[in-house]
């Protein structure tokens, strides 16, 4: 990576920290989506009011802050900073340069733009490059076949299918494993790879 190399800044976004005015209102309305929240987090389904994000804002930021092993970045519109979602590294484990990876871009009316795309590749640059990890994992569920094709896409595999995993609406799915190690990142086979010169 040359030192030209904007690390935070790709095509058509820019990963930076979270806007405590004006993120909790648009993170709350996120969370009425059912579909959002259930991509996101094998957790209990809720809407969040403005004050419970606000809430969960302090805690990723005291964990941020304390564990060392969470790295959280919202995902803004490189032109006009509209908040578009967010992606973030979590579960770090230094001695062994691994961790998981999660990314969500918020209104529906925003996906399939190539945002969570050049999110995805800024963070993989930065997990690689700048963190100097060896390994990022990502869990998927099976119902959510968009996201299993994002990734394997840029070059994670499958590694683990934990069979009827999830329940939801009456009907079990696997949870699905992904993961890409530092060198298939830099395979010139990847799709859609970020130059690093």
């Amino acid at each position: 990576m040359s030192f030209s190399t904007q690390l935070f800044e790709g095509k058509l976004v820019r990963l930076a920290p979270i806007n405590h005015d004006t993120d909790p209102q648009v993170e709350s309305r996120w969370t009425h989506d059912l579909a959002f929240l259930r991509s996101m987090d094998r957790k209990l389904a809720m809407p969040l009011s403005v004050a419970q994000v606000k809430k969960k804002y302090e805690a990723i930021e005291k964990e941020v802050d304390e564990s060392k092993r969470l790295f959280h970045f919202t995902i803004r519109g490189r032109d006009d900073s509209r908040f578009l979602g967010y992606v973030r590294i979590e579960g770090i484990e230094w001695t062994h340069a691994t961790g998981n990876l999660r990314l969500g871009i918020g209104d529906p009316l925003e996906r399939d733009h190539g945002y969570g795309s050049d999110a995805l590749q800024l963070m993989l640059r930065f997990a690689f490059s700048e963190l100097n990890l060896y390994r990022l994992s990502a869990l998927v569920g099976e119902d959510n076949p968009g996201a299993l094709r994002f990734f394997t896409r840029y070059g994670f595999v499958e590694e683990v299918r934990r069979r009827k995993a999830i329940r939801r609406d009456g009907q079990e799915w696997d949870l699905v494993h992904l993961g890409i190690l530092r060198d298939e990142w830099l395979s010139p086979a990847v799709e859609g790879k970020v130059s690093d010169e």
